[in-house]
């Protein structure tokens, strides 16, 4: 960890002592001291808390300590950043951002039970209220390099989850702890995080340790079970194999955990990437019934390719809904809609076909909000409580009218939304 005070923009090696590999480590990595970017973040919201205070009807000279903060992280890669023209000095095409959200304040006035909240971040999800902490030159993919360059955020960040950070704000010093919760992370950032194998897996999810058979098979009954502590304990049982098993029995141990973990992340399931698979999903599901797959076995690739071009030409048409030549956001959200589904059903000959299809997206439609929303209980009450009987009722679909395509294997993002 940087030991100098006078902190403003640090080069984000700081904390090694030699420069990792054979980068030049100059301009490599810019980062903030993470506790220093914390008070900063703090000073900006200053304002707001000392508001806090006086709408909770608070003394504000009465609340000095029991402040908790609750801090949103995220890392994602940047893909391609490289310099389109120019004459700059030659950087990696890819690059990391790793940042931060404060998404709530609360306090415990001394001799109170209940901890009171005196700010909640309103747009959570917003780019401006989410503050970068480091950007490096780095391929996402590149563990041993993302690794080097974080581990000194990660240290510091352990260091100030068992600390206090004792900051003037409204003119007397008052006490905050940090409770930091990595959610902002898609799925790949999530396994490397936590050591999991990649997303081609057979154990293809981050928050339960069933394979892709068993999800298929059983589609909803599923928990929450995975935590960077087992994952931490797995680890070592996957470095020791202190049962002498073989490579295969080892890796059913530990149900996919290869590498070592080394930052914390909360199990989340990454709404944006959840609606892009999913579309994916549709958009094949589609094609096979245009071709009305499940009469047929193995039909050869020339026919598939043309359910596909009428499929395109069909949603071009009616749509205006350009091929793409890879799943984005924008290409999902106009896909997974009623006006899609209908377009697509004028060219599905089979009428009970047509209904499925049509059902299939209903369900999907009631289930997406709950995913999708900052705060479902607010934002969705009814589509939440009746989420697990949708997804009862769409996995029963999936395992008898579609079974020609989810016998035996299921994408991770539907194991996802369904369980």
């Amino acid at each position: 960890v940087s030991r100098s005070w006078n902190v403003g923009i640090i080069n984000g090696l700081s904390g090694w002592t030699v420069s990792v590999d054979d980068v030049p480590a100059d301009t490599i990595s810019r980062r903030f001291r993470y506790d220093v970017a914390l008070v900063s973040a703090l000073k900006d919201l200053e304002e707001d808390i000392m508001e806090g205070l006086r709408e909770r009807g608070l003394d504000d000279s009465a609340c000095t300590s029991g402040f908790t903060v609750v801090v949103k992280e995220s890392c994602d890669g940047m893909g391609d950043v490289s310099e389109k023209h120019g004459g700059g000095p030659a950087v990696p095409e890819k690059a990391v951002r790793f940042s931060f959200t404060v998404m709530s304040i609360t306090v415990q006035a001394e001799g109170e039970e209940e901890a009171v909240t005196i700010f909640q971040e309103q747009k959570p999800n917003s780019e401006l209220s989410c503050r970068p902490l480091c950007l490096m030159f780095v391929d996402e993919s590149d563990h041993e390099m993302l690794t080097a360059i974080l581990g000194p955020v990660v240290a510091e960040r352990k260091a100030m989850k068992e600390s206090r950070l004792i900051l003037s704000i409204g003119g007397l010093l008052r006490s905050f702890r940090f409770y930091f919760r990595g959610t902002g992370y898609d799925e790949k950032m999530v396994r490397e995080m936590e050591g999991l194998e990649a997303s081609g897996s057979t154990y293809i999810c981050t928050l339960c340790d069933s394979t892709r058979a068993d999800a298929s098979q059983n589609m909803v009954l599923h928990s929450i079970t995975r935590s960077h502590e087992e994952n931490l304990e797995r680890y070592e049982i996957w470095r020791t194999n202190p049962f002498s098993e073989s490579a295969d029995e080892l890796r059913d141990r530990v149900k996919g955990v290869s590498a070592k973990p080394f930052m914390e992340t909360q199990p989340t399931l990454d709404a944006l990437h959840c609606d892009i698979g999913n579309a994916t999903e549709f958009y094949k599901i589609f094609q096979d019934e245009i071709g009305e797959m499940y009469q047929k076995n193995n039909p050869p690739r020339e026919e598939r390719r043309r359910w596909r071009s009428t499929l395109d030409k069909q949603l071009r048409k009616k749509l205006k809904l350009k091929p793409v030549m890879r799943m984005n956001g924008n290409y999902a959200r106009r896909l997974m809609t009623r006006e899609a589904v209908e377009v697509v059903c004028e060219l599905v000959p089979s009428e009970d076909r047509r209904k499925a299809l049509t059902e299939l997206m209903e369900l999907y439609l009631q289930m997406k909000p709950v995913w999708r929303s900052t705060c479902p209980a607010r934002d969705c009450p009814d589509q939440l409580c009746r989420y697990s009987f949708n997804s009862q009722r769409f996995a029963e679909l999936l395992s008898t009218t579609f079974k020609y395509r989810y016998d035996g294997k299921i994408t991770n993002y539907l194991h996802k939304t369904l369980a």
